[in-house]
């Protein structure tokens, strides 16, 4: 994770765990991710998620039957969860003529809101990195196929 330390997550980062009087509940990583993941798509300007080389890897692993759509989601997400806090990176491609800096504000708002109100963790960092602009007259990155 980007400068992230054990001392900002508290917690042993394998989920988030919550013992009441009735029993415990834990929260995977990869449940914070995909959550994060759904949240940032839904920000008008987010055109994808994940690397160029993610993104096509992604797209191939798609059109193989039961290839991994869960795995489409979190693309482009990481999360660290501890017991009761939960950081997160996200790796984005925006829409070209957007702001990028409102696009982050709006994406990092949104992905602390579904976290926290899905989990009850508290959210103490989302960082953000554009990877790309996506541009009107560009193609999108489909993989060759192999089959006819």
């Amino acid at each position: 994770m980007t400068e992230m330390t054990e001392q900002k997550i508290q917690g042993p980062g394998r989920g988030a765990t919550d013992t009441g009087a009735r029993g415990r509940t834990t929260i995977a990583d990869g449940v914070v991710e995909k959550i994060a993941g759904m949240a940032a798509r839904d920000v008008e300007g987010v055109h994808a998620m994940g690397s160029g080389l993610s993104r096509t890897f992604g797209a191939m692993r798609d059109r193989v039957p039961g290839g991994g759509t869960a795995k489409s989601v979190t693309r482009g997400v990481k999360a660290e969860v501890g017991e009761k806090q939960a950081a997160l990176d996200l790796e984005i491609v925006v829409e070209y003529g957007v702001s990028i800096a409102d696009v982050a504000r709006d994406v990092r708002e949104n992905v602390i809101t579904a976290v926290e109100r899905m989990t009850g963790l508290e959210v103490v960092e989302v960082n953000i990195a554009v990877s790309d602009v996506k541009l009107p007259d560009e193609e999108e990155e489909e993989p060759e196929r192999r089959i006819q």
